[in-house]
């Protein structure tokens, strides 16, 4: 099938039809940029549904068994940071063992080079206790602070209590359940009902996998982690926006014509804004490695870390639900619906009832032209010098492509 100049237009674009010349094929670049429809997407839902079903059920799973690692501005605690100078993480964590018979919460390195610094998380120590680590950890590293002077003051020790976590953990909630219902103001003004449950859906996908890979991964949970993370869904909200304002402009006035689904219109919307959001995605994943490279890894900078990686996270998961969750759920939605399921079954009819009428007049065809079943027997009789019947049609006139029976007028 291929596209055919229709003349039945809607949102300023004309709308084509697949009738029996093929179509010339393109490179996958090309079809990104020319966004003509090529990639079914909408048509392969049902795929995508089992691809999101089984990240969501992993997701559960991990939140429910695995939980989150929490950071110490929630869950409470004590945190050493002090100047790496060659020590590891294993030799720290067997001098706190050493030092109080337990090990610590985690123990992990930020930043690279001379700025490498060793951090240690561990319950709530006292006085005493914070003082006996400061000089254990000081008799076996000797670390040395900005003058180049080795002082137990080069180890650094802060606490957060754990009244403080759970102050923190009630904020980050309130946030995120004031931004969700501010979206959800938003989605139900600026869409119809089913646009609006389907962008509601994609953002609770958007929610539940980014957690759920950082209860898979074992990454903490800070409050760096809570602001990124509300960015993230702002991100995969206008990237939704973007797509079903497409989506709207294609399928205007869709249940007059007769030429193309809904579901049709709607892939070719994903089509056209494809490049756009792929494009989208790849800019904003950029900077947040550029700080990921510089701010940490150079810097040593671990809050920007936590703020980095929950983006990168959020920018790529919200890019896969916008094109292959929202847009095919609200398909799925629409022709739920009696006027877009009539319209469906309605084309359906129509391009089978063209199909039917295509068929018969090819067999018509070869009919006249004698190309029929058993030509083969023709094809022998007018080798043997057998004169093959002669078809004419009703009234006396010859249909077409049939030979004459009257005797041709010699020349004089």
């Amino acid at each position: 099938m291929t596209d055919t100049t229709d003349n039945d237009t809607q949102g300023g674009s004309t709308m084509t039809e697949s009738d029996d010349v093929k179509l010339p094929k393109h490179s996958l670049l090309s079809r990104l940029y020319t966004g003509t429809g090529a990639f079914e997407i909408v048509g392969r839902r049902r795929v995508y549904y089992a691809v999101t079903v089984v990240l969501l059920l992993i997701s559960v799973l991990s939140i429910g068994i695995r939980g989150f690692s929490f950071g110490i501005d929630f869950e409470g605690g004590t945190k050493v940071e002090f100047p790496a100078q060659g020590a590891t993480t294993s030799q720290v964590s067997d001098v706190y063992h050493q030092t109080f018979g337990t090990d610590p919460v985690s123990v992990q390195t930020a930043g690279s080079g001379g700025s490498q610094t060793i951090q240690l998380r561990s319950e709530t120590l006292d006085a005493a206790q914070t003082i006996r680590l400061q000089n254990a950890l000081f008799n076996e590293f000797h670390p040395t602070d900005r003058n180049g002077q080795a002082t137990p003051n080069a180890i650094s020790v802060s606490a957060v209590s754990s009244t403080w976590g759970g102050e923190i953990t009630k904020k980050a909630l309130i946030a995120l359940v004031v931004f969700l219902v501010i979206a959800a103001i938003y989605i139900t003004i600026r869409f119809e009902r089913d646009m609006a449950i389907s962008s509601l859906i994609s953002l609770f996908f958007d929610m539940v996998i980014t957690a759920g890979i950082y209860s898979l991964v074992g990454f903490e949970v800070s409050p760096a982690t809570v602001i990124g993370f509300l960015t993230i869904l702002g991100f995969s909200l206008y990237d939704t926006v973007v797509v079903f304002d497409k989506v709207e402009e294609n399928t205007r006035g869709v249940t007059h014509l007769t030429r193309r689904t809904y579901a049709e219109q709607a892939n070719l919307a994903v089509n056209q804004t494809l490049m756009r959001s792929i494009n989208t995605t790849l800019i904003s994943i950029l900077p947040v490695l550029g700080l990921l490279v510089v701010a940490v890894w150079m810097l040593g900078v671990g809050t920007l870390k936590d703020l980095a990686l929950v983006q990168l996270i959020g920018i790529v998961v919200g890019a896969y639900s916008s094109i292959f969750t929202a847009t095919p759920m609200l398909v799925s939605l629409k022709e739920r619906g009696r006027e877009i399921g009539a319209h469906t079954k309605k084309v359906l009819s129509r391009r089978a009832a063209a199909a039917a009428k295509a068929a018969g007049e090819g067999a018509a065809g070869q009919v006249q032209s004698g190309q029929v079943p058993g030509s083969g027997a023709r094809t022998a009789a007018v080798s043997a010098g057998v004169t093959p019947v002669t078809v004419r049609a009703a009234g006396g006139t010859p249909r077409p492509g049939v030979r004459p029976t009257g005797k041709r007028k010699k020349r004089s």
